[in-house]
């Protein structure tokens, strides 16, 4: 549930009240609203409510609007978390893996993180063998690439748009 409570947020001196959290929350929602349609679910006339979306946009809160794809509907509904192990640590051969890895198009999330292990891949392709493809002919033919496993999800709880 939105929390409508009157309140002012400063972050890197950026100020919010809680007509701005309510415009993200809608927005989040679904970013083709037009104004006029936010306008009357924040409770704001479309001129202020304008100005507030551009402020939000000029401080860098709003840093840009998208369209969300059906992965299944694209052929790419079977989606695979990998985690990889890079067994040679040197700055040349990290800037190849991760140059490679991201322009892979089966690869729609990848973060390097600290500790084991080294990086966080989420992979979406066909079906299983597809994802055999992937990951034989492209994933582990990669520089340095160690120990690699595969979670296969059985279910999203909550998942990123």
């Amino acid at each position: 549930m939105l929390d409508l409570s009157l309140h002012t947020v400063l972050s890197n001196n950026i100020s919010m009240d809680y007509l701005d959290d309510a415009i993200l929350h809608h927005l989040q929602q679904d970013s083709s609203l037009t104004n006029t349609e936010l306008a009357d679910l924040v409770g704001l006339t479309p001129s202020p409510c304008l100005r507030r979306v551009k402020k939000l946009e000029a401080d860098g809160v709003i840093t840009g609007y998208r369209a969300v794809l059906s992965d299944k509907a694209l052929g790419r509904g079977f989606q695979v978390i990998v985690t990889a192990e890079i067994i040679v640590n040197d700055q040349k051969t990290i800037e190849k893996f991760e140059s490679r890895i991201a322009g892979f198009e089966e690869v729609i999330e990848c973060h390097r993180l600290f500790g084991n292990p080294d990086y966080f891949i989420r992979v979406a392709v066909r079906d299983l063998p597809s994802y055999e493809r992937f990951l034989v002919e492209k994933l582990s033919g990669l520089p340095a690439v160690g120990r690699v496993t595969s979670l296969i999800s059985m279910k999203t709880i909550k998942g990123v748009n």
